[in-house]
């Protein structure tokens, strides 16, 4: 009867450490797309809400903007992004959804000596799933290679490198993306960053921005953020907040 005990317990055990997941890893508030994967069967959700003050008269607010995820197997993740904004241009505003992104996340590679842990995520616009003042003339592709090393137990530096495109011209803009993570406790987590955008027909912009994220629970964590622009053409000043749950 003791034996029989024993391996019930062995393999209870086995069955709870098996369903044992780790802290919810979220591709926000940073530009920079963590190369993890929603754990298999679950499904998460990341939302926040940005003002973004572009020049002096213009400014633009994302009321809010939500990527969906949903975790296929331990390698892939499916995704969709929504995104409803309002823009201020001098007198004139415009509001409404912008077209929905469908896509992908597939897992590489795991970190490896000086090889990063990477991941390669895709998605591509409908230029009519959206409102009538921002549909697109054509689908729009866009696509990254999202890197991340561990530097210490505290420690991480996470890159991104991309191409995307606007829906209405086939000239592409770059994308990069350069972070620091550290984790100031279990719970807290800060980063700063720099992130840019290179148009092929005009000049790059670049930005650096910086936040935090507290973990509420494993499966629950909010963020802050804030960023600012380093060229004359990149937006001004930006702040946002938002959280990400999954189930």
């Amino acid at each position: 009867m003791k034996l029989k005990t024993f391996y019930f317990l062995l393999l209870f055990s086995g069955i709870s450490f098996a369903q044992k997941q780790e802290p919810i890893e979220a591709d926000r508030p940073d530009q920079t797309e963590t190369p993890a994967i929603v754990p298999k069967g679950m499904f998460q959700v990341e939302t926040g809400f940005t003002f973004q003050k572009n020049e002096r008269h213009s400014q633009t607010l994302n009321l809010p903007s939500t990527l969906w995820k949903y975790g296929v197997n331990e390698n892939l993740e499916l995704r969709l992004i929504t995104e409803f904004v309002s823009e201020k241009i001098n007198a004139e505003k415009l509001s409404g959804f912008t077209p929905v992104l469908l896509g992908f996340k597939v897992s590489l590679c795991e970190e490896k000596g000086i090889f990063p842990k990477t991941s390669f995520i895709g998605h591509l616009s409908l230029p009519n799933a959206a409102s009538s003042n921002y549909k697109t003339d054509y689908m729009a592709p866009e696509f990254r290679f999202t890197m991340q090393h561990s530097l210490s137990e505290k420690l991480s530096l996470g890159y991104n490198l991309g191409c995307e495109w606007d829906g209405f011209t086939p000239a592409p803009t770059y994308i990069y993306t350069l972070t620091t993570g550290y984790s100031i406790t279990e719970n807290l987590g800060s980063y700063v960053e720099l992130f840019g955008f290179a148009p092929q027909d005009d000049s790059a912009n670049h930005n650096l921005d910086g936040g935090v994220t507290y973990l509420i629970t494993d499966n629950f964590m909010v963020d802050l953020s804030s960023g600012v622009g380093l060229t004359d053409n990149a937006p001004d000043h930006y702040f946002a907040l938002g959280f990400s749950f999954r189930h």
